[in-house]
């Protein structure tokens, strides 16, 4: 199957090259969404056929297939946004059919134009799709510093949605600049705002961004201090303190790691030292504890820290999530005296070379079995190899020794 892929803009009427003028007339079958339809059908042969491209795709390509075998052509002609290549239908056809022959026609995408109509240089800018994902690189780029980024938006994910998560976690020194119908004539809008002007407008479909700022981000020390937390009931003991918190995430090896559950988060603070230090991981964060929920929602916005996925309830009978992949790096900080049933089920969805780490607090001697002795059970009885204890104390806190273990 051989596909020519097709570049177009906003504008309502379109310039083709003449080589692309041929493909279209030579064509028979052809695709795009449905506002494409619209721009290009003047230009399309009397008897061609059109596919829309809808969700979800699986049934599209049914019709590619089906398309070729009725018409005895083994040629589509597919319309899309701006160059292919770019977040664009041309890896979804490689994806989805690797051997396909694939010819891109490209024309400048939007965010291209957005830079060319605000005369701005546009190499260095950090690119970032919204439009049918989540937030997880808009706020990596943040949290890193990004000082220019290009956003491609959707109906979910609008300039006031982008502008509004930005103020909820202090990113708030960015210029924000919106184009609205890039490259056609009649509606094409651009717009340079405050991050408090965009949060409060509406904007028409399609539209992109670009953020600029002549800051490179908000200044972190190397580990967040433990003063700054807001606390369970005020209780500094239920909080990792931060030399341990640094030496647990090295213990859980983050810079190899996707998808990091945190288990008993409490005041977050080991999800939000994480997220901070290494913002490239997705983060599951799980307690039991109702009143948790509102500590952790403020600390994360107090260090800036957007993008973890909390989830209240009971770990061992609530469903897992599934979205970001299989976590490959877990940390227990709460268990109960149920370590091993939590293990238990962390070992269902564990990767093949996920790790588990825990922090066992040194107790005195009258108090029931101890986490280590839990922890020492849970791995004999569920086969799984302990790595060396790693043990510490602070000043005259009760010591401290991090555990780790893989299958």
């Amino acid at each position: 199957m051989k596909f020519h892929v097709i570049g177009i803009t906003d504008n309502p009427r379109p310039f083709f090259p003449p080589e692309v003028i041929e493909v279209i007339r030579k064509g028979k079958v052809f695709s795009g969404g449905k506002r494409h339809h619209e721009i290009v059908k003047p230009l399309l042969p009397e008897d061609a056929a059109w596919i829309d491209i809808t969700v979800p795709l699986d049934a599209v390509f049914e019709q590619y297939h089906l398309s070729t075998l009725n018409s005895q052509l083994s040629t589509l002609i597919v319309f899309a946004s701006g160059d292919p290549l770019f977040f664009g239908f041309a890896n979804t056809i490689r994806r989805k059919l690797p051997d396909a022959d694939i010819v891109v026609h490209p024309t400048f995408n939007s965010l291209q134009m957005l830079a060319h109509r605000l005369v701005m240089p546009y190499h260095d800018m950090r690119i970032v799709s919204l439009t049918g994902r989540p937030w997880q690189e808009f706020d990596r780029a943040l949290i890193e510093g990004s000082t220019k980024i290009g956003v491609l938006t959707d109906k979910a994910h609008t300039p006031a949605t982008i502008a509004q998560r930005m103020q909820e976690y202090g990113y708030t020194y960015y210029q924000m600049y919106v184009g609205e119908h890039l490259g056609n004539p009649e509606h094409e809008k651009l717009t340079a705002l405050t991050l408090d002007e965009a949060a409060q407008r509406e904007y028409s479909t399609p539209n992109c961004l670009i953020l600029a700022s002549d800051s490179h981000g908000l200044k972190r020390t190397f580990g967040v201090p433990d003063a700054e937390f807001a606390l369970l009931d005020g209780r500094e003991k239920m909080i990792t303190k931060m030399p341990i918190r640094l030496l647990t995430l090295q213990a859980l090896d983050l810079p190899r790691r996707q998808v990091l559950w945190d288990i008993g988060f409490c005041t977050g603070s080991v999800s939000i030292e994480a997220r901070l230090q290494f913002p490239h991981l997705h983060i599951e964060a799980f307690e039991i504890r109702p009143v948790c929920e509102s500590i952790i929602h403020e600390n994360a916005r107090r260090f800036h820290a957007p993008g973890i996925n909390i989830h209240m309830g009971d770990f061992l009978t609530a469903p897992l999530p599934t979205g970001e992949g299989l976590p490959d790096a877990v940390f227990i900080g709460g268990h109960g005296g149920k370590l091993k049933e939590i293990v238990a089920k962390v070992l269902t969805v564990l990767s093949p070379d996920g790790i588990i780490v825990m922090n066992s607090v040194a107790q005195a001697p009258k108090v029931t079995t101890d986490s280590q002795q839990l922890w020492d059970e849970a791995c004999q009885e569920l086969g799984l190899r302990q790595e060396p204890p790693l043990h510490i104390q602070l000043n005259d806190n009760h010591p401290i020794t991090i555990l780790k273990c893989r299958r």
